[in-house]
């Protein structure tokens, strides 16, 4: 990697962050395998069945068990909804997000799943570095309703 590439890894430039796949490896270990991955290319997708970025996941159905490493920029508020919405009408959605909890998408929606944080900073992709973020797990049950919902 160049230290230009590195660079836009790491920068406002890209919003996509490849999942490393020793993480990944260990989540299916511990939650079971994926059905689906959401938002994927055909090189880095996690499961058979995925969404490319032309074939705009976030208008699609979700169905079965769900990977999610999405989008990081400005638009991650709308997959995070999208992700508990598709939890209650029946699928379970496992996200790998930023560790940003002093957003609005966080409180509006990752709160409302059930969430891991990850010790240590990823890895994503191809990079020698580690991310210059914390990031976490969040997990949204089928039909599990929001706890929050009388807030």
């Amino acid at each position: 990697m160049t230290q230009g590439q590195l660079f836009a890894a790491f920068s406002s430039e890209t919003d996509e962050w490849s999942t490393p796949m020793s993480f990944f490896r260990m989540v299916e270990r511990r939650l079971g395998p994926f059905d689906l991955d959401v938002c994927a290319t055909p090189e880095n997708a996690k499961a058979a069945r995925f969404f490319t970025r032309s074939d705009d996941g976030l208008s699609r159905r979700w169905v079965g068990r769900v990977w999610m490493n999405p989008p990081y920029g400005s638009r991650i508020g709308r997959w995070m909804r999208k992700a508990r919405e598709e939890s209650l009408a029946g699928a379970f959605v496992v996200c790998l997000v930023p560790a940003r909890t002093d957003t609005a998408w966080w409180h509006d929606h990752a709160m409302r799943g059930r969430v891991h944080f990850i010790r240590g900073r990823l890895r994503f992709g191809n990079s020698k570095n580690a991310a210059p973020f914390p990031s976490a797990l969040v997990v949204f049950e089928p039909g599990s309703g929001d706890p929050w919902r009388a807030c």
